[in-house]
């Protein structure tokens, strides 16, 4: 999803959880082209920066992905519903260290209004025509992310 958004343009944001004591978020993910990386306590990131940031760019509707299901995910989530934000839950870039917590957030999420999807529909929705510039290099990464997700059994696991 980091580098779709990079070839569509796509406004990325990102919070990282108390990162003096957790830590930033890992290196396998390269941050440097977010729109903006801010530290958060909070558990929703629906901060006032990131609100101001959507507004002014008139963004809205959200695809959202993260970690802790039942926690940040859940609580930005309901805070962008709540402040009448579309929101598309990217079901295979969400997780939980406890498995079930992942299912049952998005089970309340859906019957609070957001959608919930897969990287590989969410891709394509963005992309919207096979005639799109980019469709090629976005094919490319959706197989390479079957491929990985061939080799990795844990994307097996259903969510919803």
């Amino acid at each position: 999803m980091m580098e779709v958004s990079k070839l569509l343009s796509v406004p990325i944001y990102i919070t990282e959880q108390y990162p003096q004591r957790l830590g930033p978020t890992v290196s396998e993910l390269d941050v440097s082209s977010a729109e903006m990386v801010l530290p958060k306590t909070k558990f929703s990131m629906f901060l006032p920066e990131i609100q101001a940031s959507l507004e002014a760019k008139r963004i809205t509707s959200i695809v959202l992905l993260g970690i802790e299901a039942h926690v940040c995910v859940l609580q930005t989530a309901l805070d962008l519903l709540e402040n009448n934000y579309d929101v598309h839950l990217v079901s295979d870039g969400i997780s939980s260290m406890n498995i079930p917590e992942s299912h049952l957030a998005l089970e309340r999420l859906k019957q609070s209004g957001a959608f919930v999807t897969s990287s590989e529909s969410m891709l394509f929705q963005l992309t919207g025509d096979s005639k799109h510039p980019n469709f090629k290099a976005i094919s490319n990464l959706v197989k390479e992310y079957q491929t990985a997700s061939r080799e990795n059994k844990l994307l097996f696991k259903s969510h919803i």
